[in-house]
């Protein structure tokens, strides 16, 4: 299956600034979702559908991303010492997931930079972004859908999902067609951030892309667009007029951490479906709630 060959790219180099001053020294994608780092879920998201080459971006202060996914000789050795194989095994799990590798980004000059830095890693072949800010519910799978579309169609995918008008000024939006699939429709236009009123539809794009390598071609001459960044979606603009771009609607459960408010709904929903946590978690909230 060409899912087997395809590289994941997690771009990491953002500052984090909405979450000072907790990602003055750890990276925001380093902060707990329960009790897993939000980007353990991205990387075992990708795992899930087949990929074992991991790519992170990182940037200054990000160490511990990498000391995440490494190996811990003296915690295991200890955990073994004392018997406690459930913790032995969490602690394992991150280090064994795939074969992770990292590069610095240098300068945080927008998501098309970031991507832009995983050329020489990804070389020719195709290969799928996720952001750490959007986590898909393992019982919604995504990714797997999008690596099937990119592979019957040969052309760049992107994930879309609809949401409020008068939340659409937050993401990239995609004008779109209709496909005979019903969660496929053809990508005509996408414009970076707009106003309501200028939006050309409520679908948004969200954190996931199966891109090919020609992308890095058209990023190395975007100039530097909203924020004096480098954007992605100038160079998917440039694609979906030129060779055509898919979307995949995604309709299952996705939590937002990139927003201090949805980061805490996000810990919420997600401890509120645990067999471990959730039994005595949900009761609390109803009494904590009605007491509001």
């Amino acid at each position: 299956m060409s899912q087997q060959r395809i590289k994941a790219v997690i771009p990491a180099a953002g500052l984090g600034t909405r979450f000072l001053p907790a990602t003055k020294a750890m990276p925001k994608e380093m902060l707990p979702v329960v009790d897993k780092p939000a980007i353990q879920y991205v990387v075992e998201e990708a795992t899930q559908a087949g990929i074992d080459d991991v790519l992170i971006i990182i940037g200054r202060n990000k160490n511990n991303l990498s000391n995440h996914f490494d190996s811990v000789p003296e915690l295991e050795h200890n955990l073994t010492r004392k018997g406690d194989d459930v913790k032995l095994r969490k602690v394992q799990e991150s280090s064994d997931l795939a074969d992770i590798h990292f590069v610095r980004q240098g300068e945080p000059k927008g998501l098309g930079h970031a991507v832009l830095r995983s050329r020489a890693h990804v070389g020719d072949s195709n290969f799928a972004v996720m952001l750490g800010d959007d986590l898909i519910d393992e019982r919604d799978p995504l990714l797997p859908k999008m690596l099937a579309e990119q592979e019957r169609s040969g052309l760049t995918v992107v994930a879309l999902m609809e949401v409020d008008p008068d939340q659409i000024h937050l993401y990239g939006a995609a004008a779109v067609e209709p496909t005979d699939d019903p969660d496929v429709v053809k990508v005509t236009g996408l414009v970076e951030k707009p106003k309501k009123e200028d939006a050309p539809s409520n679908y948004a794009i969200i954190g996931r892309y199966v891109l090919k390598p020609n992308v890095y071609e058209i990023l190395e001459r975007t100039e530097p667009g909203k924020g004096g960044e480098i954007q992605l979606t100038d160079a998917l603009q440039e694609l979906a007029t030129t060779e055509g771009v898919l979307g995949v609607v995604f309709r299952g459960r996705r939590y937002d951490t990139g927003d201090r408010l949805d980061y805490i709904k996000a810990i919420v929903q997600l401890a509120s479906d645990r067999d471990d946590l959730g039994p005595e978690l949900r009761p609390w909230l109803q009494e904590f709630v009605a007491t509001l």
